[in-house]
């Protein structure tokens, strides 16, 4: 039986293992996925070493950076971005090879593309500095969008949210959050934005799926801005996943 599974720390609610089982059980795939909570990235040769069966990984906070020494091959996009979050899986002979991709820029363009006017769209705000944000960053940037980061702290190339002004909201007016302020169970709390600079205008688009509707959603649309949870992003991962993990190349 073929394994895949999901390498991170801490791993707590995974979309990841319930979305493969259900599909592997609808569609008769003789394969297993399973979650590898592991400490320190330096495990993975264990983990790898106690599963022969491994076909594919997918790699999730904190490690989507910190697992490319460990690869033999990454793409070039995913190598432009940064950060792995899919790992193919190969035997040759007794040699396993590593090659990393990165699936979360995919999910993420084909998801807010629709909603991109490039009359009104020009400029965006990259809420978190982390893995993902890179892929966001990648995504946007190659949609014809000029990006800039926001941090809580101060740190090169990024501004705080104490200096998005009511104009710069209008003029970065699409934002996409990357940090998990809003996901469940803290849903009373939101990133700290001049929401009533929002109109029809403003694109709010959250990485969060649980909840369905974030804070951070909610009161934008009190304002007419157009919100999307990362839900779907996540499904065109999964997809874009199986899709690398059984590359012929």
């Amino acid at each position: 039986m073929d394994k895949y599974g999901l390498i991170g720390y801490p791993l707590g609610h995974s979309f990841s293992i319930s979305y493969f089982n259900q599909k592997f059980q609808d569609e008769n795939i003789d394969a297993v996925y399973e979650n590898y909570e592991i400490p320190s990235i330096e495990e993975l040769v264990e983990v790898l070493g106690s599963n022969l069966e491994l076909k594919g990984l997918n790699v999730t906070i904190p490690y989507k950076e910190k697992v490319i020494p460990f690869l033999d091959s990454i793409t070039p996009e995913a190598r432009a971005i940064g950060a792995v979050n899919v790992i193919r899986v190969t035997h040759e002979g007794r040699k396993i090879k590593l090659k990393g991709y990165n699936s979360d820029v995919i999910g993420f363009t084909k998801s807010i593309e629709p909603m991109i006017d490039k009359k009104w769209h020009k400029k965006a705000l990259i809420l978190g500095t982390g893995g993902a944000s890179k892929a966001i960053d990648y995504g946007l940037r190659n949609l014809g969008l000029e990006t800039v980061f926001v941090s809580r702290y101060e740190r090169p190339d990024t501004i705080q949210y104490k200096s998005i002004t009511p104009e710069v909201v209008k003029e970065y007016n699409v934002i996409v959050n990357c940090t998990p302020v809003g996901m469940y169970p803290k849903t009373e709390e939101c990133p700290l934005l001049p929401y009533e600079a929002m109109d029809s205008h403003t694109i709010l688009y959250d990485l969060i799926y649980n909840p369905d509707e974030t804070l951070f959603m909610k009161r934008g649309a009190k304002y007419g801005a157009q919100t999307k949870n990362g839900l779907e992003m996540l499904l065109l991962q999964a997809f874009a996943s199986w899709e690398f993990w059984h590359e012929t190349k």
